[in-house]
């Protein structure tokens, strides 16, 4: 397999230093590293480290593609719309992870175990990923959808603070310290509130009939990616105090009966899912346990007690790290498509 010639855009964050990882677990050919970021972690002297190596941070501009193969995309939606054209029209292909393209029509929105078809047609050469929660949340509701045809998806997202990047982590630190040392915590940035002891339901800003922009994201990238323009879904998302992994509860509608059992066994053999649904044992998927791995883990399957008479509905419980399969592992596994 050739080597490939990769630049990271924003590749001193979160993201971007776990898609680093990424590349170097998954054996991804890179055969030259391209770490760009911003003037203040050039002037920083800032380096990232791949391959046993120290590789010097470059500056962020459009020269800085010249020669690149792959670009994957860590950056704000403002500097994706400026720069990841720019690295396209010199040729590279482009996977990015900001909102900026997701729901442009002539930009693919992928989660590899559903549509990877969608990678080969990228006429404007980005390939969008999707929003974490929607990566979470798709990868175990795609399976269950092949076998009975879903209809209506209703989700609670309980969100970990590390999924509002470095500094929602870095918060969420110095408020444990300051409540455990009983001093008062001030302000919350990049938060509204307070978040340690605390759970607030509002990611993102609030858009039409009171859903915020993070509960959209939703069910307009989930019709995209699954190619269901008429998916009904309403979505609660909740930021709460735990540093990483994200936890969603999901009621699917189905338009054929699906059972239980049935629901299980296309869950074990679905790729990138892990079953973990043991109640007499008290095991389900939980953050601690779901951190710094690929898969997403689904546990708590149960019928809908809700559901009206002749309407198939089932209730589960699933866990992801955001940070991997919701963000690097996700746009990584695209480049491996694009090889």
């Amino acid at each position: 397999m050739s080597e490939k010639t990769v630049a990271i855009l924003g590749a001193t964050g979160v993201v971007g230093q776990q898609m680093l990882q990424c590349l170097e677990e998954r054996a991804f050919p890179v055969g030259r590293l391209v770490p760009l970021a911003s003037q203040r972690s050039v002037d920083a002297g800032r380096t990232v480290r791949f391959a046993g190596e120290d590789v010097p941070v470059r500056l962020a501009e459009p020269d800085a593609f010249e020669g690149v193969d792959i670009v994957l995309g860590a950056a704000d939606d403002a500097t994706a719309r400026e720069l990841l054209p720019e690295a396209a029209r010199r040729g590279a292909v482009c996977v990015d992870n900001s909102h900026a393209f997701r729901l442009e029509e002539d930009v693919p929105l992928v989660v590899p175990e559903i549509n990877a078809s969608d990678i080969a047609d990228h006429p404007r050469g980005i390939i969008a990923n999707p929003n974490c929660a929607t990566i979470i949340g798709l990868v175990p509701v795609w399976p269950l959808h092949q076998a009975a045809g879903v209809t209506r998806l209703v989700v609670s997202t309980y969100q970990a603070a590390s999924g509002a990047g470095k500094p929602g982590l870095d918060e969420l630190v110095r408020e444990i310290r300051c409540v455990a040392a009983g001093e008062e915590v001030g302000s919350s940035a990049p938060f509204q509130y307070q978040l340690a002891e605390n759970l607030i339901p509002q990611i993102g800003g609030f858009r039409e009939e009171g859903y915020t922009s993070e509960e959209l994201k939703m069910q307009n990238e989930g019709r995209k990616i699954m190619h269901l323009p008429g998916l009904r879904v309403s979505c609660t998302c909740v930021r709460v105090p735990v540093v990483r992994s994200h936890s969603e509860s999901i009621t699917a509608e189905f338009e054929r009966p699906l059972s239980v059992d049935e629901a299980r066994e296309l869950l074990e053999a679905a790729p990138g899912v892990r079953v973990v649904d043991d109640p007499a044992a008290s095991r389900y998927p939980m953050p601690l346990e779901t951190s710094d791995q690929d898969l997403v883990w689904v546990g708590r399957l149960r019928r809908d007690l809700s559901a009206p008479d002749g309407v198939s509905s089932l209730t589960f419980w699933c866990c992801g790290d955001q940070i991997r399969k919701g963000a690097a592992t996700n746009a990584v596994q695209i480049a491996e498509h694009l090889l």
